[in-house]
């Protein structure tokens, strides 16, 4: 897998969702014909500030500012972006095979753990990577 590439798509993702106040499910839904577009050209998309980048998946998928916060609702510190588009980047790489990797993350920002990810007042992003992984293909939160 290009760990690289992976990282900052889904760093990206994440940096979309919070700039519009948007889930991942829905950044993904809005975001689904770029993803791979991202994926394939993040080494030339890296050499932009973030913010610009964006902005111009933004203005080009007309995406609509939301009302998903979970940044207000966190009682902790909250990792940045950065962090997280590490989180689900790991998880990525642990349940899907090289080659598989925009079916990846649309399946992974779709999916039920990547709310539970989200949710900032949990312990759940700052979990063993193999742990999340468990959890994601098992389609359940395991006892630890």
């Amino acid at each position: 897998m290009n760990n690289n590439s992976l990282f900052y798509t889904c760093s990206l993702l994440e940096y979309i969702g919070r700039a519009t106040k948007n889930s991942n499910k829905d950044v993904v839904k809005y975001m689904e014909p770029d993803i791979s577009r991202i994926y394939s050209h993040a080494d030339v998309f890296h050499c932009e500030p973030i913010a610009k980048v964006a902005d111009d998946f933004i203005t080009r998928n007309n995406i609509p500012q939301g009302t998903y916060d979970n940044i207000s609702k966190a009682k902790y510190l909250v990792p940045d972006y950065w962090d997280i588009g590490e989180v689900f980047s790991r998880l990525i790489e642990d349940a899907y095979d090289d080659g598989e990797e925009v079916r990846g993350i649309i399946e992974v920002y779709s999916s039920w753990l990547a709310e539970r990810i989200q949710n900032y007042n949990s312990d759940l992003y700052y979990q063993p990577r193999d742990y999340i992984a468990q959890c994601y293909k098992e389609g359940k939160i395991l006892a630890s």
